[in-house]
């Protein structure tokens, strides 16, 4: 029997939602309470945001009626952030306790900037308690595997998130020697990891991840970037673990949904952030089921609110009812971005997704990093480097039969548009397990190709 996630009972209470609201009752009950919130982060970004006081400006100054009233309501884009991260402050610059900068991968523009109050902070802090108890109970040990060092870092917010349930738990930092971090992890004597998707597969395919063994780590989060199916079985295999996937970004306040026992979608953050799906080309609302672009709008932040801000992120609303008996909705694991798909013609699109599916399915292989350019003909050409586990790793024919097995390429391939004309298998270093940003396919002429959606 899957019991109910706990973020449910966490969720009324923030809501003043009582016991009595069941079913439909609840959410009619939580609609009303998001769509009150809508109305009051408006009203408060237009009233101390600069740039949503111009955004926002030729709007009535009417209240929402109803939830689907939001699709009238300017999007917001990573590029707004990136042009003017302070415009979208409101509060004053005294009443900041953290600010995030984020540059994307190879970008040479403006980075964007996120600002959080104390309060902003207390909020993640509070989901991080909640959300963590599906995985781990008092007594037990965590090891968090993000950045912790610094005050207010993620690593740092989930230390103590969880030492509200007794639990300890030490920040670690990100994986960089996964031998030695798999020294520490058993030393330690967690019952849980928390981490980056590839640096804890490289943790659990080093010789000392794999001595770990069965059944001393119960548990294992993945977060802060898209997560292969392919990796998750991979380390239930190695460590007789459950496998949970948590979404969030930055810009959510590093909280958005995570996955309860029953690990079929993530239960949503609904009392502090309203989410949608929208189609990625028209930005028209997603029936429930639909694939689409996440979109989201903090309900209760106050240092940096954030109106339909664009994730990129690709997934949907799970029609479905849960198998462990909430009320709430649950979002689909999410399925890639947007700009990691690559539109190679013909309607072939080739996604970093399957390419992950197909590659981590190999059990020597750590990472790999892919990029593709188009040449005068309109051939593309890719670009594999693979990491294989030190001292072995893949052929390059077992890494060649697995790119064979995603369908873009194959079509790609057979009908002349598309060539691998490199492809590497190292075993030296480590230049896929360190750090926390995002991987994606790295095109070196982007004017020329066209991305998917």
């Amino acid at each position: 029997m899957v019991g109910i996630t706990p973020l449910e009972a966490w969720i009324r209470r923030k809501a003043g939602i009582g016991p009595e609201s069941t079913g439909e009752g609840f959410a009619q009950a939580l609609a009303a309470y998001q769509l009150q919130s809508l109305n009051d982060t408006i009203a408060y970004a237009r009233r101390n945001a600069p740039f949503y006081r111009r955004c926002l400006a030729s709007l009535p100054e009417a209240s929402l009626s109803t939830l689907a009233d939001m699709a009238r309501i300017p999007f917001t884009t990573a590029q707004d952030l990136s042009k003017n991260p302070s415009g979208f402050l409101a509060v004053s610059q005294d009443d900041i306790a953290r600010i995030v900068t984020l540059r994307s991968s190879g970008s040479t523009g403006e980075a964007k900037r996120l600002f959080f109050t104390d309060q902003d902070l207390e909020l993640t802090v509070d989901f991080f308690h909640h959300g963590m108890s599906t995985l781990v109970r008092s007594g037990q040990r965590v090891a968090v595997l993000l950045p912790g060092e610094l005050p207010d870092s993620v690593g740092d917010l989930l230390v103590r998130g969880l030492g509200r349930m007794e639990v300890q738990a030490v920040a670690f930092g990100p994986v960089g020697d996964p031998g030695r971090t798999a020294e520490q992890i058993a030393s330690f004597g967690a019952h849980c990891l928390v981490g980056i998707p590839t640096q804890l597969l490289a943790v659990a395919r080093s010789p000392s991840g794999a001595a770990i063994g069965k059944g001393r780590i119960e548990s294992v989060l993945l977060s802060t970037d898209y997560v292969p199916a392919a990796i998750a079985r991979s380390l239930e295999e190695v460590w007789g673990c459950r496998v949970f996937t948590h979404y969030g970004t930055t810009e959510t306040g590093l909280g958005g949904g995570v996955e309860c026992a029953a690990l079929d979608g993530y239960h949503l953050r609904e009392a502090d952030l309203y989410f949608e799906v929208v189609d990625d080309q028209t930005g028209q609302p997603c029936a429930d089921g639909r694939l689409g672009e996440v979109v989201f709008t903090t309900l209760t932040r106050r240092g940096m609110p954030l109106i339909r801000y664009r994730t990129g992120d690709i997934a949907r609303i799970l029609p479905e009812a849960c198998a462990c008996g909430s009320a709430l909705r649950r979002m689909e694991r999410v399925r890639g971005r947007r700009n990691n798909a690559i539109h190679l013609g013909a309607g072939s699109d080739l996604t970093l997704a399957e390419m992950d599916e197909a590659l981590f399915r190999l059990p020597d292989l750590l990472d790999y990093r892919v990029s593709i350019s188009q040449g005068k003909g309109g051939r593309f050409r890719m670009v594999v480097e693979v990491q294989g586990t030190e001292g072995d790793g893949p052929s390059e024919p077992e890494v060649l039969r697995q790119l064979m097995e995603v369908e873009a390429i194959r079509a790609g391939i057979a009908n002349g548009y598309l060539d691998i004309s490199g492809l590497g298998v190292s075993t030296e270093g480590r230049w896929g397990t360190t750090g926390v940003a995002k991987r994606t396919i790295v095109t070196s002429d982007p004017m020329s190709l066209g991305h998917a959606g």
